[in-house]
């Protein structure tokens, strides 16, 4: 099943033991490829806006604070 949830698009299918799982369809090959995947061409693993929420992540995480 294919469906927009949690601000992703989301491929959710039931793996070889009957359970529910769902995955961002970015993570599989049926979503189109990210521009930005495209026009780094393999020269960045990572977007900005993707480390800043990292780094904003971690430092909750080091002050005691839930994510």
């Amino acid at each position: 099943m294919y469906r927009h949830r949690w601000d992703l698009d989301r491929l959710s299918f039931y793996d070889d033991e009957g359970r529910l799982v769902s995955l961002p369809a970015c993570w599989t090959s049926i979503s189109s490829s990210d521009p930005f995947v495209v026009v780094s061409a393999g020269r960045s693993a990572f977007r900005a806006a993707d480390l800043v929420a990292l780094a904003r992540l971690i430092q909750e995480l080091q002050e005691g604070g839930s994510p």
